[in-house]
């Protein structure tokens, strides 16, 4: 009968002692896969080979030091974001620092407790695999985001502007580096309600009739219902986005008529860079406007449609909003194409 794969985290130990490489196994083969390895070369190809899900790794080994292994781990694109765990005879902080330095995410001295071995591992694992939850939603917010540009007349690029432009504009104003990234990632979800709206209505290339309107409007609401009520986080700002990233300034916008700071700063910041992607873009009922042309639109539109804080800081830094949307112009790739390469 074929046995089911072993499904345990893999360990890559290394040490050029086989005494040390004996401890350590009797401490963690309880719960892990272990590979072993008693010089740096070896290390590297079995880091290769097998990708380890964390590295135990000793600093006095000859010809290749442990240091060495790390930062060549670290330069490898593929093998970085593998913990490196350094387990050695030196005490010094100094050598502490260094390993830390080069991308070790702790030290263990030698001597060391077993028990202490075992729970450093299951803390960084435990890191490893919240990150790895982390991506996997980032991957998944982004495939809702592109799901409403593969029913809508957008190219898959705009959904990736207008997270970077986000992203930029909310830096301007202050937000710190875990805040933006937040926004970047919530913001391509901003229409994820237009998957609610017929194709004969979203589709149409002709204007909107006013009963067609009507339904258009309901896409705020529709996406806050798919994106669903969270207390807070991510998915509670791309449900506050796709709600209010219609609202205006002014209390002139949809669906529930907000006004001034009363609109979430987030979907103000998201209507703002959506309304410049759109102007400055090819769609099939207009030609792109020049820069020039959107930004005294905007300019215009400051204290009605947009808020004036923050149409000046979107001044303020045109200069990189530009280089983000020549980074990420428009090739005729629709999102739904993006979506299947992904």
């Amino acid at each position: 009968m074929k046995q089911d794969r072993d499904m345990r985290r893999v360990l890559l130990l290394v040490d050029d002692e086989p005494a040390n490489l004996q401890v350590l196994r009797h401490t963690l083969q309880a719960q892990y896969r272990l590979l072993f390895a008693r010089d740096g070369q070896t290390a590297l190809a079995l880091a290769q080979k097998d990708r380890p899900d964390l590295i135990l790794l000793d600093i006095m080994m000859p010809q290749m030091s442990g240091h060495e292994v790390c930062a060549a781990l670290k330069a490898d694109p593929g093998l970085r974001s593998i913990p490196v765990i350094f387990v050695t005879a030196l005490s010094d902080a100094s050598d502490e620092y260094r390993g830390l330095e080069l991308g070790a995410v702790d030290y263990i001295a030698k001597p060391f407790s077993p028990a202490i071995v075992q729970a450093r591992v299951r803390t960084h694992l435990s890191l490893v695999q919240t990150q790895e939850l982390m991506d996997t939603r980032f991957q998944i917010i982004q495939c809702l985001g592109a799901a409403a540009e593969y029913r809508d007349n957008e190219t898959g690029m705009h959904t990736v502007r207008i997270s970077h432009f986000a992203r930029r504009l909310a830096k301007e104003i202050g937000y710190g580096d875990e805040a933006a990234d937040m926004l970047q990632h919530a913001s391509p979800m901003h229409d994820i309600g237009k998957i609610g709206i017929p194709d004969a209505i979203l589709l149409k290339p002709g204007e909107l009739d006013a009963d067609e309107w009507a339904v258009m409007r309901q896409h705020p609401a529709i996406g806050a219902r798919i994106l669903g009520n969270h207390p807070s986080g991510l998915l509670h700002m791309a449900a506050t986005i796709a709600l209010c990233h219609h609202e205006k300034w002014d209390g002139s916008g949809y669906p529930q008529g907000l006004a001034g700071e009363d609109i979430p700063q987030e979907a103000r910041i998201v209507a703002l860079v959506d309304v410049f992607d759109a102007l400055t873009s090819v769609r099939p009922y207009k030609p792109a406007w020049p820069v020039e042309q959107a930004l005294t639109y905007i300019r215009e539109q400051s204290g009605r449609h947009f808020d004036p804080a923050l149409v000046d800081a979107l001044m303020g830094c045109m200069p990189d909003i530009l280089q983000i949307r020549a980074r990420w112009a428009d090739d005729g790739t629709p999102a739904r194409a993006l979506v299947m390469d992904a």
